[in-house]
C-alpha cells in the first residue's frame, strides 16, 4: 500500500492538470495546493499523490505508478479522462498476462511517466 508519492515534472502546471483529469475517475480529488505544485488524494484513503517540480537543471527519469481501480469501467473512465487530458496510449483497457484476472490500463503523461490502472480480479 502506498501512503503518498510525488511526480516529479518539468511542467508543473501541464501535470497538474494531466493528473487531476485523469485521476478523477479513480476518486482522486485536488488536495492542498501550494506554489510549484498539487496534492491529489482520495478522502480518507492513503495513497496521496504529489505533483511536484524537478530540482532546478535535473532531467526526469520515467517512472511508472499503477493505481487500483474498483472495477473495469473505473479502469475505462481513467483511460479515457488521461487521454483527453492530453496522455498518450501505452495499452487500452483489456486483460493483461500478468497473473489470471489481471486488467488493466496505460498511458503515457505528457512528460512520459507510465501510468495504469488496474484491477486483479476481473472476470469476463
Amino acid at each position: 500500500m502506498i501512503d503518498h508519492m510525488s511526480v516529479k515534472v518539468k511542467d508543473v502546471e501541464g501535470a497538474k492538470a494531466f493528473y487531476e483529469a485523469a485521476l478523477a475517475p479513480l476518486g482522486y480529488e485536488k488536495g492542498i495546493e501550494y506554489p510549484g505544485g498539487l496534492q491529489l488524494r482520495v478522502e480518507g484513503e492513503p495513497g496521496d499523490v504529489w505533483v511536484a517540480p524537478l530540482p532546478e537543471g535535473s532531467e526526469p527519469v520515467p517512472a511508472h505508478v499503477a493505481f487500483l481501480a474498483k472495477d473495469a469501467e473505473q479502469v475505462k473512465a481513467f483511460y479515457e479522462a488521461a487521454l483527453a487530458a492530453g496522455g498518450t496510449d501505452n495499452g487500452a483497457p483489456g486483460p493483461r498476462d500478468y497473473h489470471p484476472g489481471y486488467y488493466a490500463a496505460f498511458v503515457y503523461d505528457l512528460e512520459g511517466n507510465n501510468i495504469e490502472a488496474v484491477i486483479h480480479d476481473w472476470a469476463e
